[in-house]
């Protein structure tokens, strides 16, 4: 790992590992990109990288540099206004209305390690081992304007993180825009691999040769959203899970983004990245900075898992609280799909009771237990117990789970407010609306002002109050609806596009007290299910609800899509009733967990209403699980590409553990056919020279001949039988371990 820098020729090279990133600072004072892929030798100079021709009908930087024509230079961080019409970085409106900057380079600073953000999720790197970062100066003279450009590499995961920081000491000005990083590469020859979807069906992996013109995923509901995750890449079009180049890209944030791929007529690929522009605008007056949220960035030749790996390394040990990172997360069973709100403390006892014999670890209750919320209609904000439910008290009910051994959870949607509730009748001017419009509501709910310190103060006070009057162990904090009517009270009318990005900045002040506070207390994101699932909630909540679909079968695309950017232990994974309550699948039990076991592994049921076979099945899925639950957690995941993955109707996963003494594979075969060839499945990230035995058995066979020859799989339906066995959304798992 090093940061080297020439300075005779104003040249920077940052590697990593594997990976090379080089720019250097053009005549105009701006940065230019040169470079960036798989690791090259530091020269003083890259002479033929940085080559131009001059071209007709182009704005040139003077009369005489003729050749010097922003259109056709990849650049670092570009403005609008000087030549170059694709779309910028960033923008400034200045105090006489003017929008062109002339930021240039000033120079340079390198320290070791990576500090936190203050107000802000980020990376670090605690140690200080792993780390370098680089700050680059550049400065508007005429407007008195500072513009930092900041770098940090992560060398063992070839991650490279990008911000920017505006400065001003002149006259009031406005960012436009102010994204946090942009990469210019040579060619087009990429597709854009994105993960949308929709409520109860995030993430879904779309894969779309690039063309002229933009490509974007957004968001402006003040959330990632379920519509599309803020994660994408650029694969060379031939590049599968195992083989080929690709960049994948994040973001750490949670709030409106833009991602952007601008293919031009020159077919260079300009990559944006950031806080969204529209809805977005930020007064600096004398004095005054704004730092742009981290882009994460990364670069393998080995195929999508390999970056999948490279990308679950660096969260791990850069981005995850530390006190979770490693740390394996407790076995729940959660009440909603189980009782809804409809439930009180003797009818919540059974299903406690019955979840300490299976041997699961931690009762999650979820919605319904405050105010007098029987159902959607009342109540939040007023965070304290409905006492017609627990006669006790939520403490007397806590103890009385934490008497049996087991963790004890609350759900809480901080952000919210009901109009009945005596929250909104002592402060109905703390939810958002927009003065003479009407407020629409979504789940009968709206949403509090989170940019106002004293609505912050509030749920800080009280959500404290509960947690250690219950000696709370786990919070599930969710998030049923995105903003509308989107107006700050206390903002003045020239700062209104400031409110989106101010909002998010609350959460995460919110969420920053409540875990610097109660640093033992495991919290799990939730937005409608996926509805949040972003890098800015893992800083502070390192587990998130995947998606409100529980049904195994919609499960499976699911994960398996958010696999791509994120690690297992990064999302949350239960087994509910049949017919599934989102979809009327019937799946059979053993495919429900055999799904779920690749996450945070929990139960959505009610368990006292399984008979007794069902009920031996859990309590072996359990002592499964926990046999192999930092496997399933922690291992590296591998996507394979076997003979009949080409579909979707066959998807097969794999963990590692890092010595490649044990693997875990899934084979998931949505529907059964008829006559079905052979079957062998080839297992990857194994020792070649290691002995393995398969699920127990006698016979013992080389890593290598796991990964090239493969494993014989009999087909699922016992021809044999007079009676067959319903052979549709079929699971089965294979455990190798060393000999």
């Amino acid at each position: 790992m090093s940061i080297h820098v020439n300075e005779e020729h104003k040249l920077f090279h940052l590697q990593t590992a594997k990976t090379s990133y080089v720019f250097q600072i053009l005549e105009n004072g701006e940065a230019g990109q040169l470079y960036y892929g798989p690791r090259i030798p530091v020269k003083a100079a890259y002479t033929n990288l940085a080559s131009r021709e001059e071209h007709d009908c182009t704005n040139t930087l003077t009369v005489e540099q003729s050749d010097f024509q922003l259109e056709l230079i990849k650049q670092e961080y570009a403005g609008l206004g000087k030549g170059d019409y694709r779309y910028p970085a960033y923008q400034i409106t200045y105090n006489d209305g003017s929008r062109t900057s002339e930021f240039k380079y000033m120079g340079y600073k390198i320290t070791g390690g990576k500090q936190r953000l203050t107000d802000m999720p980020s990376s670090f790197d605690d140690q200080g081992d792993d780390a370098q970062t680089l700050d680059v100066e550049f400065k508007d003279e005429y407007a008195d304007v500072a513009l930092t450009l900041h770098y940090t590499i992560f060398d063992k995961e070839d991650v490279i993180v990008r911000s920017a920081t505006f400065t001003n000491r002149g006259k009031d000005i406005v960012l436009n825009r102010a994204l946090s990083a942009q990469l210019d590469l040579p060619d087009a020859s990429y597709d854009m691999v994105q993960f949308s979807g929709s409520w109860a069906r995030e993430r879904q992996l779309i894969r779309t040769p690039l063309r002229a013109g933009v490509q974007s995923i957004s968001s402006l509901r003040d959330a990632s959203s379920h519509q599309h995750n803020p994660f994408f890449m650029l694969a060379r079009p031939h590049t599968d899970n195992n083989h080929g180049g690709v960049f994948g890209f994040n973001f750490i944030y949670s709030g409106n983004f833009l991602d952007s791929v601008e293919v031009d007529q020159f077919d260079t690929t300009r990559v944006l990245i950031g806080i969204n522009p529209d809805e977005f605008g930020w007064h600096l007056s004398d004095g005054e900075s704004f730092q742009t949220p981290e882009a994460v960035m990364t670069y393998t030749s080995d195929g999508f898992n390999q970056l999948s790996h490279q990308l679950a390394d660096f969260y791990q040990d850069h981005l995850i609280n530390p006190h979770f990172a490693r740390q394996e997360r407790p076995i729940l069973i959660n009440n909603w799909e189980a009782t809804f709100m409809d439930f009180n403390e003797d009818k919540l006892m059974p299903i406690v009771d019955e979840a300490h014999k299976l041997g699961i670890e931690m009762f999650v209750l979820d919605d319904g237990w405050f105010g007098h919320r029987d159902d959607d209609k009342s109540s939040l904000g007023d965070w304290f117990v409905d006492e017609k439910k627990f006669a006790t008290g939520i403490d007397g009910f806590a103890k009385k789970v934490h008497d049996k051994g087991m963790k004890f959870g609350l759900w809480f949607e901080p952000e919210m407010i009901s109009i009945d509730s005596k929250l909104y009748e002592a402060h109905p001017d703390w939810m958002i609306a927009t003065p003479g419009r009407q407020s629409t509501p979504a789940r009968n709910q709206f949403v509090l002002d989170m940019t106002r310190k004293e609505v912050v103060d509030y749920l800080v006070d009280h959500i404290s109050a509960i947690i250690k009057k219950t000696q709370l162990d786990y919070i599930k904090w969710d998030m049923n609806r995105n903003i509308t009517e989107m107006f700050g009270a206390k903002l003045p009318a020239d700062r209104q596009l400031e409110f989106a990005h101010r909002y998010i900045l609350g959460v995460y002040q919110l969420y920053a007290r409540l875990t610097s506070a109660l640093p033992k207390v495991l919290f799990e994101s939730c937005a409608s299910g996926g509805g949040r699932f972003d890098l800015g909630m893992m800083y502070y909540a390192p587990q998130a609800w995947c998606s409100d679909d529980t049904d195994a079968v919609e499960r499976i695309k699911i994960q398996d899509g958010t696999s791509y950017g994120y690690q297992q232990s990064m999302w949350g994974a239960h087994v509910s009733a049949v017919p599934n309550d989102q979809v009327g699948r019937l799946t059979s039990l053993a495919t429900r967990a055999a799904v779920a076991y690749f996450g945070d592994f929990g139960y959505e049921l009610d368990i006292t209403k399984l008979p007794k076979d069902q009920l031996a099945e859990i309590k072996d899925q359990v002592a499964f699980y926990k046999k192999y639950r930092k496997l399933f957690q922690f291992g590296k995941f591998y996507r394979l590409e076997n003979a009949d993955t080409a579909t979707d109707n066959v998807y097969d996963w794999e963990v590692v553990n890092d010595d490649k003494a044990k693997a875990i594979m899934a084979r998931f075969q949505i529907l059964n056919g008829a006559n079905p060839a052979y079957i062998r499945v080839y297992f990857a990230g194994l020792g070649p020279e290691k002995q393995y035995t398969v699920n127990g058995g006698d016979e013992k066979f080389s890593g290598a001949e796991l990964m090239n020859a493969g494993y014989f799989v009999p087909r699922i339906m016992d021809r044999t039988k007079p009676e067959k066995d319903p052979s549709d959304f079929s699971s089965r798992l294979f455990v190798a371990e060393e000999a």
